[in-house]
């Protein structure tokens, strides 16, 4: 059967409320269109839904899915208001084999990123939390892209087609990604003129489902744009190509520095086959709504400790993708069992890239943290990543300008820093996170101090990293 419905959905956790707390109302337009999203889905009565997310595990040369039975994930790890916000999809094995035979037959790389189970990523996990609401259990397939040419995404996106037409099932087909992350100067990838550029380019051509322009975006602007959605996007695309489709963009806004595009391809012959006049309704009767990396850093920070861990080398990353490219700053946490096991990084960046950076904190929070002794190999299966990206800290005037959710901290006495990360559990108020940085530093409680604060983006997704050993970089699964 073809596939009856089509999607386009950011991935903030900002905009789930148990992790936004309040700060979801400044994309009021993409939960608008969310909530409306999610109503056409359910009004095309899908079987089962197929999701790309750029935060999954991928290889640079072969595209992904999950093959493991089960597939689950959870947000707890954004906070604690998320408890409970824990998911289960099984995987439908079926609709995978024959997604399998369909890219072989195109001579599409197709690779396995989890034979016994699959971990979900924020990618999946945000724009499910709003399209399942109004759907029963519906069996989840995963899958990635790779660092392949755009042309092959798109021939990729045929294949799922092609799949999906040999299937009796009703597929939706969902393309998760964000678009430039560097439209304003707080932006998380920094700022780029360009970045307003592509999103508006980008936007009228999904508004006008013009595959063949996508596929000639000039790279130069594509790689200023800092982008973590064009290659799902380009996948939806192609798998929607010939279908009789109407295109509607829902909404688009950007107020974070990071474009958010929502955006639904109905299919009229998925409306036709619906059951009943009341999938057609809930389609139809919601109203109108207004215009409104990222890479796998974690999974990187996991690679360099295991290369390193058993070869005794820092690995040097020689093909960096675009997100990790520029110089950042980052801090690498390694977890074990949930409690912590190394962390260390920079205030300011020390190597040529991103990728580099992360490559050599990584290392050093596993085996230069002063309260731990060095991770040993045995400990590898049991140990999580995460990796916060640095933006450049700021001189402020006084505490008034902190706040411990929002921005971290760092207090400096002549040669003496201390530093704490934003959104610290148990960490509530600008005292405490003074005190901190000062204890860290030895800087007394009395003594004067220069203030600075910064921001990060937050990268956390274990995963099992089989398919990726021997990679110089790992790609986006932002």
């Amino acid at each position: 059967m073809p596939l009856v419905f089509g999607c386009i959905t950011p991935h903030p956790p900002i905009m789930v409320p148990e992790i936004g707390a309040g700060g979801e109302r400044r994309v009021s337009a993409t939960l608008a269109a969310m909530d409306r999203l999610a109503r056409e889905l359910a009004g095309h009565q899908p079987d089962e839904l197929w999701l790309i997310s750029p935060h999954g595990i991928a290889c640079p040369d072969a595209m992904g899915i999950a093959t493991a039975a089960v597939c689950e994930g959870s947000l707890r790890q954004w906070g604690p208001r998320c408890a409970g916000l824990d998911y289960r999809f099984d995987n439908d094995v079926g609709a995978v084999s024959a997604i399998q035979q369909a890219a072989g037959e195109a001579g599409i790389p197709l690779h396995s990123i989890g034979d016994d189970r699959y971990e979900l990523d924020h990618g999946v996990l945000v724009p499910l939390y709003f399209l399942t609401k109004a759907l029963p259990s519906l069996p989840l397939v995963p899958l990635t892209f790779s660092w392949l040419p755009l042309t092959t995404h798109h021939e990729y996106g045929k294949a799922l087609r092609r799949a999906a037409d040999s299937l009796p099932q009703r597929i939706a087909l969902i393309a998760s990604g964000d678009l430039s992350h560097r439209l304003l100067p707080s932006a998380p990838a920094g700022y780029d003129p360009q970045g307003a550029v592509f999103d508006k380019k980008l936007v009228e051509l999904v508004g006008a489902r013009d595959g063949a322009g996508v596929l000639a975006l000039d790279p130069e602007l594509v790689e200023r744009a800092g982008e973590c959605g064009l290659r799902s996007i380009t996948i939806l695309l192609g798998a929607l190509e010939g279908l009789d489709v109407t295109p509607q963009v829902l909404s688009y806004e950007g107020p974070f520095g990071v474009g958010y595009l929502v955006a639904s391809f109905p299919t009229v012959a998925g409306a036709d086959a619906a059951t009943g006049a009341a999938g057609q309704a809930a389609a139809s009767a919601t109203p109108a709504v207004r215009r409104g990396s990222a890479p796998p850093l974690a999974h990187l920070a996991k690679l360099s400790v295991e290369h390193y861990v058993a070869s005794g080398e820092v690995s040097e990353p020689v093909a960096a993708p675009p997100e990790m490219a520029p110089q950042a700053a980052c801090f690498v946490s390694i977890h074990k069992l949930g409690d912590l096991r190394g962390c260390i990084g920079t205030f300011h960046p020390t190597q040529a890239s991103l990728a580099a950076e992360v490559v050599h904190n990584a290392v050093s929070s596993a085996t230069r943290d002063p309260r731990f002794p060095p991770v040993g190999a045995d400990e590898l299966a049991d140990l999580d990543y995460s990796v916060d990206v640095l933006t450049e800290p700021e001189p402020v005037a006084g505490p008034e300008a902190l706040d411990p959710r929002r921005y971290g901290a760092i207090v400096e006495a002549g040669w003496r820093k201390g530093l704490l990360l934003p959104d610290l559990e148990g960490v509530d108020t600008v005292e405490q996170q003074l005190d901190i940085c000062r204890m860290k530093a030895g800087i007394g409680l009395r003594e004067p101090v220069r203030l600075y604060r910064f921001e990060v983006q937050r990268h956390a997704a274990p995963c099992c990293g089989r398919l990726c050993q021997g990679c110089d970089v790992c790609p986006p699964l932002g």
